[in-house]
């Protein structure tokens, strides 16, 4: 994929996140490596005011190579891929459910076995700091050790991914999570799997999809 293609498939992924949804106006931001640098959607950036060439390509420093005044957010998504080299692209939304949920500056525990895709037996959840700021970022890097996503206090949620697609869709399976989970809390009070049956999901999850799963 050569630089026009990759960045019109963040853009295609800008509005897949805005017709669920998850975003509206100038709410969440997302950004994917590009060679050494990474590209991010500008500061009040959406579908209907972005075009390819707006995207914003920064230095591994937060210089901009090239493109205007990047996502106020750009502070975590930097952060993040310094200090991951796994990651790949990033997404931050304020999906309502995940919204709801960081409000309450909880973690997502193991309710359902489904969260062991996120790396561990809970989707943790980020410090509150002030939006667009370092401390944010260092928040959001801490919380993401050994998870692929994490909640952020009173703000929303962020999902990593080796890829623009991978990240995109633990954002939808984290939504999807948080909803189920709030509308278990309203029903009562969810059972929490354990730690050993959440580290066998954890070690089935290794080979999902790969291989037939032994019965």
């Amino acid at each position: 994929m050569n630089e026009l293609e990759l960045r019109q498939s963040l853009l295609d992924f800008v509005m897949k996140l805005e017709v669920r949804g998850f975003n509206h106006g100038s709410s969440g931001n997302v950004s994917c490596r590009i060679g050494e640098d990474i590209l991010i959607t500008p500061t009040g950036g959406n579908s209907g005011n972005t075009t390819p060439d707006r995207l914003v390509r920064l230095r591994r420093d937060g210089t901009v190579r090239d493109g205007g005044l990047p996502s106020s957010e750009w502070h975590m998504h930097l952060a993040i891929m310094n200090a991951y080299p796994h990651v790949n692209a990033i997404v931050h939304t304020h999906a309502d459910c995940c919204v709801a949920l960081s409000c309450l500056a909880k973690p997502i525990p193991a309710f359902h076995y489904m969260v062991a895709s996120f790396g561990g037996n809970d989707v943790p959840c980020a410090p509150y700091a002030t939006f667009g700021t370092r401390a944010l970022a260092d928040g959001a890097v801490a919380a993401l050790s050994e998870r692929k996503a994490c909640l952020l206090a009173n703000h929303g949620m962020i999902a990593t991914g080796t890829s623009l697609q991978g990240a995109f869709d633990l954002t939808v399976k984290l939504e999807t999570l948080a909803r189920q989970y709030l509308l278990a809390c309203q029903a009562g009070k969810p059972a929490i799997l354990p730690d050993d049956e959440m580290a066998r999901v954890i070690e089935r999850y290794t080979s999902y999809g790969r291989a037939p799963l032994p019965a």
